[in-house]
C-alpha cells in the first residue's frame, strides 16, 4: 500500500500507478512508497520518490501543449547516463519512460544524491569563505565540463557541429514566436542585432544550456559540487554560450529573478565577475573570451525562456505557482541584453538604426 495520498488532481497522475511500475522494474523497492513535488523549477515538474531501501528523483514532461523540442527529458535521461562514466558529477540514472500509460508524459528516473541546493545567489546564511568557495567551485565545474571529450563519452550525436549560434539563434527565434503572447521590443531588437553579428567560431564541446547556482548540487558540508542537475537545454555548442550565460546574475539586480548586482560583493565573499571568469579561464585553458555578443546572445534567451513561463501561465499549465510573476521578467531580461551591447562598446544604435 502507497504511503502517497492518492489523489491524481493533487499530483496530476495516479501515484498507485507509479507505484506499480516501479516495483515491477525495480522488484527490490520495500516499504511504502512516499512521494514529494520539488518547487523551484519552471520546466519540468520534479519529485522526491522515497522507499525504506532506495531514495530516487523523478522528472517528468509537463501537461498539456509544450513547444517543440522543449522539455525533452529523454535527452536529460541520454546525457547524465554518458556522463557518469566521466569526471563531471551527476546523479546516477536509473531508467527511462517514453509512453504516458504510467504518468500520462514522458519520464525519467534517478538516484537521489545527497546534498545542498542553493536558490538565491546571495547565498544567506553562509560565511564569507564558504561562498567565496562555493563560487569558485562552480567555475571548476563549468571548466571541467567544457574540458571533456564528448565523443569519447558516446555524445558524438548529441547535437550539430559547427554554426552553433546561427543555429541557436534560429530555435529561440522560433521559439519566441511560438510562446508570444504580447510584444516585447527589446527581444526582437536583440534578435535583429545577433544575426548580422553572428561569431565565425566553430569550436564545439558539450554544452549544459542552464548553468547557474541553482542547477547545481553541493556537498551536504563542504563547498563543493557533488552533482549538475537539470540538463534539459544540453547540446553541442559553444562553450562562452555557457561562460555567459552562468554570469548572468554579476549583471541583473536582485529583483531581476535574484541577480547579485548592487550587492556588496566583497562583504558577502562573492568574487566579482572579472575574478569568477578569470578563474574558468585559467581552470579551462581558455584563451578566447566572452564578448558582448555572447552576454546579448545570453539575455535573448532568458527573456524567451521568461516569456515562455508566461505564455504557460496564461494557458494555465505552469508548473511553478510563481510563474505568472516570473513571466514578467521577460522584458527586463531582454533589457539587459541591449545594455551589454552599449555597456561594451558595441556601434548598436548606429549600426541597427534603433
Amino acid at each position: 500500500m502507497s504511503g502517497v495520498q492518492q489523489d491524481q488532481t493533487q499530483w496530476g497522475f495516479e501515484p498507485a500507478r507509479l507505484e506499480a511500475f516501479l516495483r515491477q522494474r525495480l522488484p527490490n523497492l520495500q516499504g511504502v512508497m512516499h512521494l514529494q513535488a520539488i518547487g523551484g523549477g519552471q520546466s519540468n515538474p520534479t519529485f522526491f520518490v522515497s522507499f525504506e531501501n532506495r531514495r530516487l528523483v523523478l522528472r517528468k514532461k509537463p501537461v498539456g501543449p509544450v513547444l517543440p523540442s522543449a522539455h525533452a527529458v529523454d535527452r536529460e535521461f541520454r546525457v547524465m547516463q554518458a556522463l557518469g562514466a566521466s569526471a563531471l558529477p551527476v546523479p546516477p540514472m536509473v531508467l527511462l519512460h517514453q509512453q504516458p500509460d504510467v504518468l500520462g508524459t514522458d519520464f525519467y528516473v534517478m538516484e537521489r544524491v545527497e546534498g545542498r541546493v542553493f536558490n538565491r545567489n546571495d547565498l544567506p546564511g553562509l560565511m564569507p569563505a564558504e561562498r567565496r568557495a562555493i563560487y569558485l567551485s562552480m567555475a571548476q565545474t563549468l571548466a571541467v565540463l567544457h574540458g571533456l571529450d564528448h565523443e569519447a563519452l558516446g555524445l558524438a550525436g548529441f547535437g550539430k557541429p559547427g554554426n552553433y549560434f546561427e543555429r541557436q539563434l534560429a530555435r529561440w527565434t522560433r521559439q519566441w514566436g511560438l510562446s508570444k503572447t504580447r510584444e516585447n521590443p527589446a527581444i526582437d531588437k536583440l534578435i535583429a542585432w545577433l544575426a548580422v553579428n553572428l561569431p565565425q567560431d566553430e569550436e564545439t564541446r558539450l554544452t549544459h544550456g542552464d548553468f547557474k547556482l541553482n542547477n547545481l548540487m553541493f556537498h551536504p558540508t563542504k563547498p563543493r559540487v557533488v552533482a549538475v542537475l537539470d540538463w534539459e537545454l544540453s547540446t553541442l555548442g559553444h562553450p562562452l554560450a555557457d561562460v555567459a550565460f552562468n554570469t548572468v546574475a554579476w549583471r541583473t539586480l536582485p529583483s531581476e529573478y535574484g541577480g547579485i548586482r548592487g550587492l556588496d560583493l566583497q562583504a558577502l565573499g562573492i568574487p566579482d565577475e572579472a575574478e569568477y571568469l578569470s578563474h574558468y579561464y585559467r581552470l579551462s585553458g581558455r584563451r578566447q573570451q566572452a564578448q558582448p555578443f555572447h552576454w546579448a546572445f545570453a539575455f535573448m534567451r532568458w527573456a524567451v525562456i521568461f516569456e515562455g513561463i508566461a505564455a504557460r501561465a496564461a494557458a494555465g499549465n505552469a508548473v511553478s505557482s510563481n510563474a505568472a510573476e516570473v513571466g514578467r521578467l521577460g522584458p527586463a531580461l531582454a533589457r539587459r541584453g541591449l545594455e551589454a551591447l552599449e555597456l561594451n562598446g558595441a556601434e548598436f544604435s548606429e549600426r541597427m538604426a534603433l
